[in-house]
């Protein structure tokens, strides 16, 4: 059983087990709460659950399959389900994204005889999500972090990020040219969701707003996550049970690491020769062997100036390889899980299909970014 969690929380056990050995070095004090960034954490929290409960609502699925039946051909399906990903990953995050739209497609494209084109779609879906989601705050965990971090007004840090966001559509775009225009399958219908009334759906909109006014610093953090405690506690006690508590478990372990790390001067000082005026090669190359979320978290202490590359770095080192973004793992759990039953190409096939396209996005936003800093 331990081996199990340890296997299905990997990145966890990962941040845990560098925080225990660091305390060896730095003992804990009360000095260690002010490693956490509790902004951080409230507002994730606040956004797991106000998306929890819209996922619960089936809303998400129910504009999936409305939008996918308004098209006719099974590129223009493909196109729709991808960029449902893009888009919807700029609010509800890519890992919600994929977790939602990831097995409609299966379902959708699974039985129409082109377990060719399901594994495509799956993988432009997973790239969509990574990449959409880099454009605003609320996209994926580091982003949060390192907006409340930086302090900038919301439209200037998209500003930072827009360039490189209209690049991956445009690729998107262009990939789209490998599925073929046949004639569309009939699209499923959403799963039955009842029991989900229009006053909860209404409330939990007015609960996502609410976390929109803190992300921008209009109201305290901390009281956007006690409301959305309080209203899911009365509404759908289920939701709280399905909230990601491992991540919020991550964050707190690796921000009591690089704490720790940063009170030691010497590694410090090391660290920092390695990060500052390199955030972006830092970040990209971090993020391959340790997913971008935690090397953000890793890397953030020891810059200077150059945080708006390592927010690019971050973000753009959530393609390549397969554990650069963990939203990347769970579109091929969902994958793998349905292989076997839909037919579908194996995981090696997917996995080598996955690498080619990831590395092939990372490396047009490089390229872009070394222009970029030229023009500068």
């Amino acid at each position: 059983m331990i081996l199990q969690f340890i296997k299905k929380e990997a990145v966890f056990f990962a941040a845990f087990t560098c925080a225990l050995l660091s305390s060896f070095f730095v003992p804990p004090t009360q000095q260690y709460l002010t490693y956490i960034d509790w902004n951080t954490l409230c507002i994730l929290f606040a956004l797991m659950g106000v998306v929890g409960a819209f996922r619960a609502c089936g809303l998400f699925e129910k504009a999936g399959v409305f939008l996918c039946g308004k098209v006719s051909s099974i590129r223009a399906l493909s196109f729709v389900l991808i960029f449902l990903c893009f888009f919807s990953s700029m609010f509800i995050t890519n890992d919600v994204a994929l977790l939602t739209f990831i097995p409609l497609t299966i379902e959708l494209l699974g039985g129409a005889g082109i377990p060719n084109i399901v594994m495509l779609t799956v993988i432009l879906q997973t790239i969509a999500a990574n990449t959409g989601s880099m454009l605003t705050p609320l996209g994926n965990p580091q982003n949060l972090f390192l907006f409340e971090k930086m302090g900038l007004p919301v439209f200037d840090f998209i500003k930072i990020i827009l360039p490189y966001s209209i690049l991956c559509f445009i690729g998107l775009c262009v990939c789209l040219v490998r599925i073929p225009a046949k004639k569309q399958i009939q699209p499923a219908t959403a799963r039955n969701t009842a029991g989900a009334s229009r006053l909860k759906t209404v409330i939990y909109f007015c609960l996502f707003v609410l976390c929109l006014l803190a992300v921008v610093r209009l109201i305290p953090k901390w009281v956007c996550a006690l409301c959305v405690l309080t209203v899911l506690s009365i509404l759908d006690r289920k939701v709280l049970a399905h909230i990601d508590y491992m991540l919020l478990l991550t964050f707190m372990a690796f921000f009591i690491f690089t704490g720790n790390i940063a009170a030691i001067t010497p590694i410090k000082s090391f660290l920092m020769n390695i990060v500052q005026g390199n955030e972006y090669t830092a970040a990209v190359i971090s993020s391959q062997i340790i997913s971008n979320v935690p090397a953000t978290l890793l890397l953030y202490p020891f810059t200077s100036a150059g945080t708006q590359e390592l927010l690019i770095g971050v973000n753009a080192g959530g393609l390549g390889t397969l554990v650069a973004s963990l939203a990347s793992l769970i579109s091929f759990k969902i994958y793998a899980a349905n292989r076997e039953k839909r037919a579908l190409p194996s995981g090696g096939r997917y996995l080598a299909t996955f690498s080619v396209y990831n590395i092939v996005f990372l490396v047009f936003l490089t390229g872009l970014h070394i222009l970029l800093h030229i023009a500068r």
